[in-house]
């Protein structure tokens, strides 16, 4: 039903009709739901009513829906204003793309070269310095290329020793930083001379006994990772 693009907008789709919806349109229905009232979640939006009028018709004329209820009377003397199910439906895939973005909004960025396709696998080989990572292959990827892939902190599980899992790739680094971020714990792990990030709990980090100069595993899902070509 939804896309993201850059720039934070939201490509919504219903019955084949398409809207490209901005950050401040998105805003504004969270706003109307949280307030029951077009006029409060204007100024909340910083937009004007007449705006905030203009941006409901927009959507509901090019979805072909009815976005927002409205009826008059309601706290204050004015008219109240509430999303219609579709509204909801709306609001709700925005906010879960926005809870995925701020979830993998932290990617370590890891540069190699193809070295093999197998398309019969659907995998391809990337060599990076001396390590080998396994990845899905991609129809215009060709031995040769090079390629970035991006991989979020929190997709990256640490193990003290490698265990027989679906993870595609276990990796052997050393730990070389630990910093405390947002109740979790940020370690930076030197593989054949590359620092990949991967996050961890407090607890997980005292049970694992980390500390700087350990030995440890990272492992992840050849599925987790993003590529792009240079």
């Amino acid at each position: 039903m939804t896309e993201v693009t850059a720039g934070i907008e939201y490509k919504i789709n219903i019955d084949g009709k398409g809207y490209l919806l901005d950050e401040r349109k998105f805003n504004l229905l969270k706003n109307i739901k949280n307030t029951g009232s077009i006029t409060k979640a204007a100024k909340l939006t910083k937009i004007s009513y007449r705006t905030a009028l203009n941006y409901i018709d927009k959507i509901e004329k090019n979805l072909d829906i009815a976005l927002v209820n409205t009826s008059k009377g309601g706290s204050g003397g004015g008219g109240s204003a509430t999303l219609t199910e579709e509204g909801e439906a709306i609001l709700k895939e925005c906010k879960k793309i926005n809870a995925i973005m701020k979830l993998h909004r932290d990617v370590n960025e890891i540069e190699g070269t193809v070295v093999e396709v197998n398309k019969n696998r659907s995998l391809m080989k990337i060599q990076m310095n001396n390590t080998i990572i396994t990845l899905p292959v991609k129809e215009e990827y060709e031995v040769g290329d090079t390629i970035i892939g991006l991989i979020s902190y929190d997709n990256i599980i640490v193990m003290l020793k490698p265990k027989e899992t679906s993870i595609g790739n276990i990796l052997k680094g050393k730990i070389v930083e630990m910093k405390l971020i947002n109740e979790m714990i940020r370690l930076v792990v030197e593989v054949d001379g590359i620092n990949i990030c991967a996050d961890v709990t407090l607890s997980s980090s005292k049970d694992l006994k980390l500390s700087i100069g350990k030995p440890i595993y990272i492992g992840f899902k050849a599925l987790s990772i993003a590529t792009l070509k240079l």
